[in-house]
């Protein structure tokens, strides 16, 4: 596996680590590099597990040089295949667990959206949808992910205001699933792991097939609607001005 993404299986289950070495930055590159691992694991385990490997970070989500750059065609190459990724999580044949301990800016975010379970460690770290805080308007796609897992109020807040959660409040919105201390986290996991090995996986594979349908139609309609070149073309002088981090 190239360097930015780990791959290990053992007992049946994979485990896909995020490690660039900085703050697992969202590239066109690295989203190759973890759909390259959800192929192995598709083929390799039975269980799936998302997890970091950087202190303090999920991820930074999408490389925002790329967006401010005004590439209209990288930008939509980066984005289209973070949106194809996520869909690809949303119907993913074997359960999967993503883990959060540190920072998740939105494309981390939308990843641990599509997990199974979300496995969240108390700390001060966020995530959320923050686009409109730096000058983007999130895209349909991730709205309809973030349309299937968050409560109707703390939807609108994070879609339209920006907002960002701590593990409690994200919690609370539908973020996550389970929140434990962080000396918790492996031993959680770990349970988490015993309890989806006793569910039957082919119902499981249909179960999650009929209940995301909706959702999962949603998000195709809006990549094929939304991430086109015409479309990218048309808000690349809006992109060329994105709020880059202090």
């Amino acid at each position: 596996m190239p360097m930015g993404v780990t791959f290990e299986v053992n007992d049946g289950v994979a485990r896909i680590g995020l490690d660039d070495g900085k703050v697992n930055v969202m590239s066109t590159t690295m989203l190759g590099e973890i759909g390259a691992a959800f192929d192995r694991a598709e083929t390799e385990a039975e269980i799936v597990v998302l997890r970091s490997a950087r202190p303090g970070i999920f991820s930074a989500g999408f490389d925002l040089k790329v967006f401010a750059a005004g590439d209209a065609a990288k930008s939509l190459e980066m984005v289209r295949a973070g949106a194809e990724l996520a869909l690809r999580l949303m119907s993913f044949p074997h359960p999967t667990i993503g883990v959060m301990e540190g920072h998740a800016f939105p494309m981390g975010t939308f990843l641990l959206l599509a997990c199974d379970v979300r496995l969240g460690a108390r700390g001060p770290h966020r995530m959320g949808l923050n686009e409109v805080a730096i000058g983007i308007a999130p895209p349909s796609f991730a709205i309809e992910l973030a349309r299937s897992r968050l409560h109707p109020a703390w939807l609108s807040r994070t879609v339209t205001l920006g907002e960002m959660y701590e593990p409690e409040e994200a919690l609370t919105a539908g973020f996550l699933d389970r929140v434990v201390a962080p000396e918790r986290v492996d031993i959680t996991l770990e349970e988490v792991i015993v309890a989806l090995r006793a569910i039957h996986k082919p119902s499981h594979a249909t179960a999650k097939k009929r209940l995301r349908q909706p959702a999962t139609d949603a998000m195709r309609m809006a990549i094929d609607r939304e991430l086109t070149m015409a479309a990218y073309e048309t808000s690349s002088r809006a992109r060329s001005a994105v709020a880059m981090p202090g």
